[in-house]
Order: structure tokens, then C-alpha cells, then sequence
């Protein structure tokens, strides 16, 4: 993690993490409509894979429910282990997991969710 610099709030970088390629694109927009910049990924082990290779990402916006050796829980647990400082926003429409199931500093919104709700998560940890 030596290195590690993170961009200023107006540039923050999202990694939306999303198996279903309308959902991404519907986050995609509405995250690079709140002048954010964006990284997609269509699965967990996509997204280790770019968080393996860039030391600017901020903030993930990741489902829960997605197909491969990890799933969105694995995702941020092993987010939370390896690149603490990045900040998690988990979202599902299967299931709901309990607080304690969830790392430390993750907030979670079911689907449906309100893109003003995550937007401005996605603020509130960009500041």
C-alpha cells in the first residue's frame, strides 16, 4: 500500500462492480452524472484485478449477488484486508445481510435503489 495516493473529491474514482451489464450502465451513467470518474467491472475477480493494477480508486459501488469465485461480501472483505482506506457501498436485491455481516465502514442500499442515494454516499466518502 506504500504509494497509495488518492485523488482529490471532484476526481474521485468509482469501481462499479456489477454482473448485469444494463444495471452497470445505469450506475456508470448516473456516477459520471455527479462528475465522478468511473471504472466498471462485471465481476468480483475483475475488480481485484483492477484494484491489483491502479492505486486511485477511492470508492467501490459493488452488488452483492454475482457469479465466480468471489461474490460482492468476499469482494469487500477482502477490499477491507488488502486496500482499507477504500471506501465500500454494497447493493442487493436478494438479500439484505446484517450488520454484522458486513466490513467495517460499508454502507448498504437495496434494489431498487435511489441513484440520489448513492450518489450522495458516494459524496459523503469522496469529501
Amino acid at each position: 500500500m506504500t504509494g497509495k495516493v488518492f485523488s482529490s473529491a471532484r476526481n474521485a474514482i468509482v469501481l462499479i462492480v456489477e454482473d448485469e451489464p444494463l444495471l452497470r450502465l445505469v450506475a456508470v451513467d448516473f456516477v459520471e452524472e455527479a462528475g465522478f470518474q468511473v471504472i466498471e467491472a462485471g465481476s468480483a475477480d475483475e475488480a481485484v484485478t483492477i484494484l491489483e493494477s491502479r492505486a486511485d480508486i477511492r470508492i467501490v459501488f459493488t452488488d452483492i449477488d454475482m457469479p465466480g469465485s468471489l461474490d460482492g461480501m468476499k469482494l469487500a472483505a477482502c477490499i477491507r484486508d488488502r486496500w482499507p482506506p477504500i471506501e465500500i457501498i454494497m447493493t442487493s436485491g436478494h438479500r439484505k445481510p446484517v450488520l454484522t455481516e458486513l466490513p467495517a465502514r460499508v454502507l448498504f442500499f437495496p434494489k431498487p435503489y435511489d441513484p440520489r442515494s448513492i450518489v450522495a454516499a458516494i459524496q459523503a466518502f469522496a469529501a
